[in-house]
């Protein structure tokens, strides 16, 4: 069982940035894929980022892409998603989760969420107009 532990989000107005962090403990032997999803109030759980441990792919939602940044520590076991450029609509619960996926299954795409098998409680990103 691998355990994640998210942090870093918190209020921030238009144009701003954070950068949320998702430490992983426990099992995490043989997970190759962490992604971030999020979460807005009434809406669907959305896929966001995801990179590939091994070679350090990533892939990104077109609605992040050229804003967001993926990226890892492995020494840390942690990965962090550096959100630039913020707009409202990015306000959701951001969470990260862990899975096992072989690197080209879903090529470009971001992987669904009943991939992944361990999920972090999530952390609260506001942003302002």
């Amino acid at each position: 069982q691998v355990q994640l532990v998210e942090s870093g989000g918190g209020s921030v107005q238009a144009g701003g940035s954070l950068r949320l962090s998702c430490a992983a403990s426990g099992d995490t032997y043989g997970r190759n894929c962490m992604g971030w999803f999020r979460q807005a109030p009434g809406k669907e759980r959305e896929g966001v980022a995801v990179i590939y441990s091994s070679a350090g792919t990533t892939y990104y939602a077109d609605s992040v892409k050229g804003r967001f940044t993926i990226s890892q520590d492995t020494a840390k076991n942690t990965v962090y998603l550096q959100m630039n450029s913020l707009k409202p609509e990015d306000t959701a619960m951001y969470y990260c989760a862990a899975a096992t996926i072989g690197p080209f299954l879903y090529g470009a795409t971001l992987p669904p969420d009943y991939e992944y098998t361990s999920w972090g409680q999530g952390t609260q990103v506001t942003v302002s107009s």
